[in-house]
Formats: structure tokens, sequence, C-alpha cells
């Protein structure tokens, strides 16, 4: 005697429905458990950079006590460290931005927001050997963040400028912060006339 096709498919969608209900209830504490990156996002957007740090300290503090969540959730938790090294940038908080760079997964382009930061305390730095030094550490940061991330043209633009900056400034390591930008552009040689301007 065949067996009845009844109870089988009653079984079947009781899995399935059984299923769907932890499926849903993992979403649910999922979202619970990531409100701190929700909040450290909103913040962002309000341009609130001290309550979006607070958030995101605390979504990275959930992530370190699971460590294996960084890696089941390698994306967020990535770009809740990215987000931390930004604000701490925009704030102009250069020190901490380094130091938490230093220990940052690979992911958060820790070595831009490095080289960004050392870049600032090269600009804002009156004596020559460690402006120079800033500007030199600005240039590695930087060459790692390129070899990371060889298409992204933003980091690619930041690496020349720095690059070039640093060529220049060896060549004139004396030069006042406020003039340094002045290095870049291109120097008349000596004895030439000016162009002359017509109109």
């Amino acid at each position: 005697m065949p067996a009845d096709p009844m109870p089988i498919a009653k079984t079947a969608a009781s899995v399935a429905v059984i299923l769907m209900l932890l499926a849903g209830g993992a979403f649910l504490a999922y979202a619970r458990w990531t409100e701190p990156i929700a909040e450290g996002d909103r913040a962002i957007a309000d341009g609130q950079l001290d309550r979006a740090l607070a958030a995101y300290a605390r979504a990275e503090a959930r992530f370190d006590r699971v460590a294996p969540a960084k890696q089941l959730f390698a994306s967020d938790y990535q770009r809740v460290v990215e987000n931390e090294l930004w604000a701490l940038y925009r704030l102009g908080r250069y020190d901490d931005a380094i130091e938490k760079a230093d220990r940052s997964p690979d992911g958060a382009a820790p070595h831009l927001w490095s080289g960004c930061a050392f870049f600032e305390k090269a600009l804002g730095e009156e004596k020559p050997e460690a402006r120079l030094g800033w500007m030199s550490r600005a240039e590695e940061e930087l060459r790692r963040a390129v070899t990371a991330t060889p298409d992204d043209w933003d980091t690619k633009y930041d690496f020349e400028l720095v690059t070039r900056l640093a060529a220049a400034l060896r060549r004139q390591p004396k030069t006042p912060p406020n003039q340094l930008m002045q290095l870049l552009r291109p120097q008349p040689k000596a004895g030439a006339r000016p162009a002359r301007r017509v109109g």
C-alpha cells in the first residue's frame, strides 16, 4: 500500500515554516545586534561625528566580544572601523586615527587614513626635520594604500600629490608650512622672462 502523500506534505510545510521562523528570528537578532552601526550611520548623516564615533565604538566592541563575527560579517566590521578612521580624521584627531589604523583590518583602508593623517601633521609642523618625517610617513602609508587598492583613483591622486610634495620638500626642507603647497607649482628658470600677456 503506497504511503499517504498528505503527511509528507504537512511535514515538509512544517519544516519550511520552522526554517522561515528561524531565519526571520536570526535577521531580527542581527538587526538588533547591529543597531549601533545604524546609529553611527545616522549620526554621520546628521554631521554629528562625535556621536557617530561613540556608536561605532559600541559596534566594534560587540564584534570584539564575539570574534567569529568579524569573519562572518567582515564587510560590516570593516565598514565600522573605516567609518571610525574617517571620523577621527575629519575631527582632526590625527594621532588617534594613526593609532587606530595600526590595529585595523586591511579592508578598512587603514593605510589611506593614516597616510592622510600623517600628511595633515606634516602641513601643521613648524620644525623642518619633523615636517619631512611626517611627509615621508604619509608617502609610505599612501604607497601601501595604493598597493592595497590599485584601482582607486582618489588614493592614487593622494599618493602622487604627497610623493611630489615630499620630493620638493627634500630639496627645500626649510620651506615654511604656509608655503608648502607652492612647492608643487613649476618655478620659472633663473633669468627667464615671464610670458607676455595679451589682451
